[in-house]
């Protein structure tokens, strides 16, 4: 498929996917997101993908939403067509996704983007990243996420301050409030990235969907719940071809040879 606002390419078994508006700060259009979700559609169906990242630029991960296709909207718009979660390809194969996804991010996520990268399963940030939710700024609130996932991340002090008043935190106070998950140099973040993906890629994709199901079951359940949840899930890795392979490498001290069944 030919996409017009992002570039994409298959690199291994990574599925990646680069912003690509950079005369916009990568803003997130509505045609943007609707081609981000093709394209994480795309590598859900390829079975040779086992992970994605999603990145931008040096400058801009994505500096927020395209106030373009707002401007002009009025309540009764946006709430019948649910914006902006009526885009079935975009935002929602994003936060619905069985394969992993690493956002990557350099400069700016601010706004619409770092909601973005925080629908990812986990953020790796360069160490010129620059977080924050502005939308107090003109007049209006974070609508994918932002309040939500931000608050679930960093705490509701952190998240309540720069949600009223649009304060961006750095790469390092990112990671020291748990929002991403570690600092590289900028010029090292694409190479770890891919890295990292392509190392989540070789384990079993069983394990590693039953895994990442059970830590988003923990931001949604009581204790309780999710412990038993993650006993079910342990469980269920033992009617998988990959369990025997993985424990019979172990004790021939030889790497497993997984078939993601």
């Amino acid at each position: 498929m030919e996409y017009q606002n992002i570039l994409v390419e298959t690199r291994g078994a990574v599925g990646w996917i680069q912003l690509n508006r950079p005369e916009a700060m990568n803003a997130l259009s509505m045609a943007l997101v609707s081609e981000v979700g093709q394209a994480i559609e795309a590598f859900q169906a390829d079975d040779e993908v086992g992970a994605m990242v999603i990145t931008g630029n040096e400058k801009a991960f994505a500096a927020g939403a395209d106030i373009k296709d707002m401007e002009g909207q009025d309540f009764i718009d946006l709430f019948l067509a649910d914006f902006p979660y009526n885009r079935r390809d975009g935002w929602d194969s994003l936060n619905t996704a069985r394969k992993p996804i690493i956002a990557a991010v350099s400069g700016f996520a601010l706004g619409g983007g770092c909601e973005m990268a925080m629908a990812c399963d986990f953020i790796l940030a360069a160490d010129t990243a620059r977080f924050g939710q502005p939308e107090i700024n003109i007049g209006t609130i974070p609508g994918a996420g932002g309040t939500q996932r931000l608050t679930r991340a960093v705490g509701k002090a952190k998240a309540m301050e720069m949600c009223l008043t649009g304060r961006m935190m750095d790469a390092e106070e990112a990671e020291r409030a748990g929002l991403v998950s570690r600092i590289l140099p900028a010029e090292e973040l694409e190479a770890e990235a891919l890295k990292v993906a392509g190392k989540i890629a070789k384990m079993s994709r069983p394990a590693v969907y039953m895994a990442k199901e059970a830590v988003n079951v923990a931001f949604e359940s009581s204790l309780q719940e999710g412990l038993r949840f993650e006993r079910r899930a342990f469980a269920s890795t033992f009617a998988t071809e990959d369990q025997k392979e993985g424990m019979n490498a172990f004790v021939e001290k030889r790497k497993p040879d997984f078939k993601h069944r």
